[in-house]
C-alpha cells in the first residue's frame, strides 16, 4: 500500500462521510476508530480496482449478455468501507421521538383530561363572550 493509496482512500471516505481528518480533535472516540476502519477497507478495495477516479456512475452494468445492478455507491466506495461508515453516529437516522403529554396521561405530573386538574387551565367562556 502506498502513501497515494492511503491518501485517495482517506479523501474517498472524507467525501462519503462529510468529516476532514483535521476535525478528528473533534469527534468521539468511537467514531474515529470507524472511520479508520473505512479507510482501511477503502485502501484495500482500491489496490484492486483500476482507474477508479475516473470512472462513470453507473447503477448498471452490462456485457456478454450478463447484467449487472450495483448498489448507490459501488462504483467508487468498497462494500466493507461502505458498512463502517454505516456505523458512524452522524451517519444514522436522526429522527427523534418527541413524547406528546396524552402519551404518558400527564403533564408536569397531571392528566390532562381530569376534572382535578381544572385549576391549572384557564377558564374561558363558550362563544368567545368576556
Amino acid at each position: 500500500m502506498t502513501d497515494a493509496q492511503l491518501a485517495q482512500a482517506q479523501a474517498t471516505v472524507e467525501v462519503f462521510c462529510n468529516r476532514i481528518y483535521a476535525d478528528t480533535d473533534r469527534i468521539r472516540a468511537r467514531d474515529v476508530y470507524w472511520l479508520g476502519r473505512a479507510v482501511a477497507f477503502q485502501a484495500a478495495w482500491l489496490k484492486g480496482q483500476y482507474d477508479v477516479a475516473t470512472r462513470l456512475d453507473s447503477s448498471q452494468v452490462q456485457q456478454d449478455g450478463v447484467v449487472a445492478s450495483l448498489g448507490e455507491h459501488a462504483m467508487v466506495l468498497g462494500p466493507m468501507a461502505a458498512r463502517a461508515l454505516r456505523r458512524i453516529s452522524w451517519m444514522r437516522s436522526r429522527t427523534i421521538h418527541v413524547r406528546s403529554p396524552f402519551e404518558d396521561g400527564s403533564t408536569w405530573g397531571l392528566d390532562p383530561l381530569a376534572e382535578a386538574s381544572d385549576d391549572t387551565q384557564v377558564w374561558r367562556p363558550i362563544g368567545g363572550g368576556a
